[in-house]
């Protein structure tokens, strides 16, 4: 791909990667997120250390592979922010891709590059990883259907960890047929399909965290969705938040460090601002607390699994607000991205099945809607999702 005006490929000279002529992904262009292998190419992980260590790689990463064995035509390795422990799209060492759907605020990370892809449309579909929110932040933030599955749903081998028990694959689409094309590849078949109906539930907690305009513009919407697609009742998915963060922030810290801790220790490379501070914070994780936020996250997964069954299905909002402003410092982004932790942290905590789904927009920027669900559920949400996008366009009189 030639064209790098939203900055958004990492600008490696081009290598052929071969695809199948024929598959269910035909004529779909890919964007691979830098963290995954490709056979031919260098992985950086959005680092210039990484870059300087990993020589070319000889072979894809697996889910490469698979999409390409589809149909698909890869166009490029797409921006990542630093090490993939960010989720506002600001890389200080690779620069910072364009949100096309908002060009003053920023795209969200880490998969900064591929959503700013896809919603550029200089590519149809691109993969992206999400660990604390790295594919639904900036879905939500760019205007795009995006996905975090079932926890080991679909392999991450050949791509680079933050956080092994939240590291998931994931991607992006502008539109929801393509989302479920794609997701019927990426995916396969579910285990634990949902009803053709099933019993959707607000999170009142959680719409509660959204900003008020923010909240009053999704409770328009949901309201909408109960007059084509049935009762929407209320319910509640976490009595206590905060415990939620931080179980979340000890966890995923801990597994940080251990993925990255080791080259931060010999190698002292420069670090971005925030990504420096996380990891030090990464390094103080306690014993104490990894057991303590293991506990929480156990009885909050059985919580949650209980409450969904079979055949429920949670609305809630995916982040607070629309994307910051590019010119938001960096103490009020950390303060934003700690909000929007405190959405995105239950899909992580329990492992199951997220969508951000494009529903509105908000003094001209993007605003998603998010849907959770049973594990195992994943292809049966990504066709919900598009159902529920579809009938959020329709307006009653």
């Amino acid at each position: 791909m030639t064209d790098n005006s939203l900055r958004c490929w990492v600008p490696y000279p081009a290598v052929l990667v071969a695809n199948a002529t024929d598959g269910p992904l035909r004529g779909l262009t890919l964007g691979v997120k830098d963290l995954y292998d490709v056979k031919g190419y260098p992985t950086g992980c959005g680092s210039p250390h990484m870059l300087a260590m990993s020589g070319t790689k000889k072979a894809h990463a697996p889910l490469v592979t698979l999409m390409l064995k589809a149909g698909a035509q890869f166009a490029g390795k797409t921006v990542t922010d630093e090490l993939a422990f960010s989720l506002n799209g600001k890389n200080a060492h690779f620069g910072s891709p364009v949100n096309a759907a908002a060009p003053d605020r920023i795209t969200g990370g880490s998969s900064s590059g591929s959503a700013s892809a896809v919603s550029g449309r200089l590519v149809d579909v691109a993969l992206g990883t999400d660990t604390g929110g790295s594919v639904r932040a900036p879905a939500s933030y760019c205007g795009l259907f995006g996905i975090r599955p079932t926890h080991g749903r679909v392999s991450l081998k050949g791509c680079w960890p933050l956080a092994d028990s939240f590291d998931t694959p994931g991607y992006f689409t502008r539109d929801g047929a393509t989302f479920v094309r794609v997701g019927e590849v990426f995916l396969g078949k579910d285990k634990s399909p949902l009803p053709e109906t099933p019993r959707l539930m607000i999170a009142e907690d959680m719409i509660g965290q959204a900003v008020p305009a923010a909240e009053i513009i999704l409770r328009d919407v949901i309201r909408r969705l109960s007059l084509t697609m049935g009762e929407i009742t209320g319910t509640t998915l976490a009595k206590d938040i905060d415990a939620l963060y931080w179980a979340f922030r000890w966890l995923q810290g801990r597994e940080a460090w251990a993925a990255d801790g080791a080259m931060i220790e010999t190698y002292n490379p420069p670090l971005g601002p925030g990504v420096a501070e996380r990891f030090a914070f990464a390094r103080t994780i306690t014993d104490e607390q990894v057991e303590a936020g293991n506990r929480t996250r156990t009885a909050y997964r059985a919580k949650v699994k209980k409450l969904l069954g079979k055949d429920g299905v949670i609305l809630m909002p995916t982040v607070p607000d629309i994307a910051p402003l590019t010119s938001t410092s960096e103490a009020d982004l950390d303060d934003f991205r700690n909000r929007a932790l405190r959405l995105l942290c239950p899909s992580g905590l329990t492992g199951f099945p997220q969508i951000s789904i494009p529903v509105a927009m908000r003094d001209g920027a993007p605003l998603g809607l998010s849907i959770l669900g049973p594990p195992g559920s994943d292809l049966s949400l990504v066709r919900l999702a598009a159902k529920i996008e579809a009938a959020a366009r329709i307006r009653i009189a």
